[in-house]
């Protein structure tokens, strides 16, 4: 038992750290049951185009190929592009694999061959003929194509991605009177998403058209409803289960095409059908989008700003706009009166984008923080000392105090950690052996984001605490998190207490995304635990001769396994003593998690974070 010592902010073991390292946990692909069918995705292997003709003749020959889908014989399936919309779907027509015979992207699946092994299915699939007809007019650079750019349709995803503010002040004067002034652009490649779990789908046949699907998702509701939504299914004839997941970040917050595959097939063979993407083909989904950055910076002698303007351009598919909060971020960490934002995107012949690790903010960032260490070198201050001088104590865009700030102490304390005062200010300078030394810091800014969620606590026979929500965990920690709040909550040990996730079968939670989950999640928990307290002590207080009749839960409290009158506590009883009492019945409180977005609305809210990095550099090569 704990002894009443809370576990929430201190370093414990992960509680499904075990399970991990001794391959006890079950990722997608490693489900089976009996009859399990396996297949192989054929990919188009030009960028714009159609189909001319596909044929499957001779893989459907071999013995033990059992189908062939493509655009040519897949079922009928939803007509209008909303029900193929997920949670996470940015403005536009969402992505229908298989619809018909045009190519808009490389590397688009255009077939999926199943047979009884896996090994079958991918032979299978080289001996599939494709012909097209290819559109070589396609465009995939973003640098050749930035005259083209235009601003994002709006869309509801906008309250959690907003678009760039407008202007105010003067910013074009500002910057011609400035005397110290900068000018930077910054060019961002695609960055993919190569997690060490690949995508994949096992679909359990369960008949009469329902499906338990094991999947790789960062939300298990949100493939639910999407699966539900194309297939014409009862939502609660569709189970998805994530129990783990092996490296996403942004990845599994839409569903991929995989899914969508492996559930056709199921229902269309009504077979346990297994879907699995190969190395090759986590190239051809979302990625972070290629952006093109140019910022402007004007400033006084003495380093205080007096002009910021930052606009980006990024790409996005032909058929959805992907959108990023690129360069909203400059301002809200430094204060100006003359700013200019502008954020426009370039339709090009890709896959639509996804998040990917602190979306939007990596890149915007990173050309913030660059232009600023620019404007230090031409003021001939010290970084550090330049983003003191233009430290905002309010939100630089909206004008609203945070909820709570301790940047300015955060670079203090990892300036003197670092040794920044050893920095030299000049290029060059510092040597070790035959190796050049820098040093650099730079700011780091995120939305500290809440969502409703809920969970549900349970009392069980044995005394254990069960808690459980729909949510996930990309390796960040949530089954950990979860499992502390709880113990604390009951005053019990980490091992007598159980959470549970990734099933859409649990109570409502957001995808796991934003770094929201802890803040989501973790209120929704400690909310029923709450509620299952009150449930507990209501039960004891029908017991005859309890000693807690009169007791309000603030005169009781939970600690080694038990409920307690605070005043005396020789008055106690033992928590798996009460489910016993009241016909072997466990007890179970499902609640709800609320930010109090009408008590917030007032203040900003984000995170911050201040790097200091050393980087050699062999002079030979550098």
């Amino acid at each position: 038992m704990n002894n009443n010592k809370p576990y929430f902010g201190q370093a414990v073991s992960r509680v499904d750290g075990v399970a991990k390292v001794t391959g006890e946990a079950k990722y997608a692909a490693e489900y089976h049951v009996e009859g399990l069918l396996h297949s192989y995705i054929i990919n188009s292997t030009i960028t714009r185009g159609s189909i001319k003709r596909i044929d499957a003749t001779i893989a459907l020959a071999l013995p033990g190929v059992i189908a062939f889908f493509s655009h040519e014989n897949r079922p009928s399936l939803a007509w209008f592009d909303f029900q193929y919309k997920d949670m996470d779907a940015p403005q536009g027509s969402p992505f229908r694999p298989l619809k018909n015979e045009k190519i808009i992207f490389n590397g688009q699946p255009i077939g999926l061959i199943v047979a009884e092994t896996f090994e079958l299915a991918r032979y299978a699939s080289t001996l599939i003929k494709v012909t097209y007809a290819e559109d070589e007019n396609f465009q995939t650079d973003l640098l050749e194509h930035l005259e083209k750019s235009r601003k994002p349709i709006p869309g509801i995803m906008m309250a959690l991605k907003p678009p760039p503010p407008k202007p105010k002040g003067d910013f074009d004067s500002a910057y011609a009177n400035a005397r110290f002034k900068v000018d930077q652009q910054i060019l961002h490649g695609q960055e993919h998403h190569n997690p060490l779990e690949m995508f994949a789908s096992t679909a359990i046949y369960e008949g009469k058209g329902k499906l338990t699907i094991y999947d790789k998702t960062q939300g298990a509701i949100n493939s639910q409803l999407y699966v539900a939504n194309i297939f014409g299914l009862h939502y609660k004839d569709v189970r998805i289960i994530s129990p783990f997941i092996g490296g996403a970040f942004g990845s599994g917050l839409r569903p991929q095409y995989q899914l969508f595959l492996a559930a056709m097939a199921a229902l269309e063979l009504k077979r346990s059908v297994r879907v699995t993407m190969d190395r090759h083909q986590m190239f051809t989904f979302g990625h972070r989008p290629a952006t093109v950055q140019n910022i402007l910076y004007s400033a006084d002698a003495n380093g205080k700003l007096t002009g910021i303007n930052h606009k980006a351009w990024a790409e996005t598919s032909r058929f959805e706009d992907y959108t990023e909060t690129v360069v909203n971020w400059t301002n809200q960490l430094y204060p100006c009166d003359n700013v200019k934002l502008d954020y426009e995107l370039v339709p090009l012949d890709f896959y639509t984008p996804t998040d990917m690790r602190a979306p939007g903010g990596s890149t915007g960032s990173h050309a913030t923080e660059s232009g600023m260490d620019q404007l230090a070198y031409e003021l001939n201050i010290d970084p550090l000392e330049l983003r003191l001088i233009n430290y905002g104590e309010k939100d630089g865009e909206s004008g609203k105090p945070y909820t709570s700030k301790e940047l300015r102490a955060c670079y203090l304390q990892g300036a003197e950690k670092f040794g920044w005062s050893e920095r030299s200010p000049q290029p060059r300078n510092i040597k070790r052996g035959k190796k050049l030394v820098g040093m650099g810091m730079a700011t780091g800014i995120w939305d500290s984001l809440q969502l409703p969620a809920r969970a549900e606590a349970l009392l069980d026979l044995d005394g254990k605490i069960k808690v459980c929500s729909a949510t996930a965990d990309i390796g960040t920690g949530t089954y950990t998190i979860m499992t502390q709040i709880a113990a604390d909550e009951f005053g019990m040990d980490l091992n007598d207490v159980i959470f549970s996730l990734g099933d859409s079968k649990m109570p409502f939670a957001p995808f796991e995304g934003g770094s929201l989950t802890a803040a989501s999640v973790g209120v929704a928990v400690k909310s029923a635990c709450t509620g299952l307290k009150k449930k507990i002590l209501k039960k004891v207080q029908s017991l005859p001769g309890s000693g807690f009749q009169k007791a309000s839960l603030e005169d009781v409290v939970f600690k080694a396994g038990r409920i307690l009158l605070s005043a005396d506590q020789s008055i106690s009883l033992e928590l798996k003593s009460i489910p016993a009492a009241f016909k072997g019945k466990a007890i179970k409180s499902t609640n709800t998690g609320n930010p109090h977005f009408w008590k917030l609305r007032k203040y900003a809210k984000a995170v911050h974070s201040a790097s200091f990095v050393e980087v050699e550099v062999d002079e030979d090569f550098g």
